[in-house]
């Protein structure tokens, strides 16, 4: 699939892996424009049978996302009372479940500050990568008399805790990379000029692996959210799905011709794994 008519997003796909690059200087705001991309964009990704993995990054060495367009908020109608069965914000929402339910592995590649709106988007990613000294994550919707209404009150507690999320929203502080790390926000934390390489090394990694399991298993993990019984039972039915695949039957056989259960293949089972989807280490 050709990934055409973006003005503000990048993108290059090699193999089975898409590069999204966000170039909306200064700061990478999200205005009306990049929201129409974003979710043009997720509805493309979201088809393509030939990707695997997901990669957004940043052409701004200081900003990966700042926030949603303030300016644009102001424009919102607010002529009638809000109603509790209006759900105003569905389209920005959406958008962002798009990015957490899709049969891709996403990757957030954040190497600068990321804010309100923006951290709203990657938290719906599946990863989220940040480098120390750069990354920085800030809601500042409650000191401008708002909230996240994209859905950051939901998300961040969740990743982080309520308690931190409570200091981080409503406290409108920054959250710098160790501390993202340490709380959950992010996966990992970089030194400068290490993110790349690892994210590189990792969403082809994914790529190389067999197409079913990955997608079954992300719906798997996606089925965490739901009580532990119906959980169980929704990774019994996607675990015998597999179990029926050629794919996973040949690289089961291939895992036991290489090596696997024995004292040597065992203790250098990333190794393995990954000669499993023809890569070197």
């Amino acid at each position: 699939m050709a990934y055409e008519n973006y003005e503000l997003i990048r993108v290059e796909v090699r193999g089975r892996v898409a590069y999204a690059t966000i170039d909306n200087p200064p700061i990478n705001l999200i205005t009306r424009p990049l929201l129409e991309e974003f979710t043009r964009l997720s509805a493309e990704l979201e088809t393509d049978e030939e990707l695997l993995v997901v990669v957004l990054r940043s052409a701004n060495p200081d900003f990966f996302i700042a926030h949603f367009d303030v300016a644009a908020i102001l424009e919102f109608p607010i002529d009638k009372p809000a109603r509790h069965e209006d759900y105003a914000n569905r389209f920005y929402h959406d958008m962002c479940e798009s990015f957490r339910l899709m049969n891709k592995v996403t990757i957030a590649q954040i190497e600068g500050r990321i804010g309100g709106g923006g951290s709203e988007l990657a938290m719906s990613f599946d990863m989220r990568f940040g480098v120390r000294g750069k990354t920085c994550v800030n809601q500042m919707e409650v000191p401008l008399g708002i909230l996240p209404g994209g859905t950051g009150t939901q998300r961040m507690p969740r990743l982080i805790g309520r308690n931190r999320a409570i200091e981080v929203i409503i406290g409108g502080i920054d959250m710098d990379a160790d501390t993202a790390e340490s709380w959950g926000y992010l996966n990992r934390a970089f030194e400068p000029g290490k993110i790349g390489p690892y994210v590189e090394w990792l969403a082809q990694r994914i790529a190389s692996f067999p197409v079913e399991a990955v997608q079954l298993t992300k719906q798997a993990i996606n089925s965490a959210d739901k009580p532990l019984a119906e959980g169980f039972r929704d990774e019994s039915y996607l675990f015998q799905q597999l179990c029926r695949t050629e794919s996973g039957r040949r690289n089961m056989r291939k895992f036991l011709e290489i090596g696997g259960q024995t004292r040597e293949g065992e203790l250098k089972i990333q190794e393995l794994n990954g000669l499993l989807g023809g890569l070197k280490k």
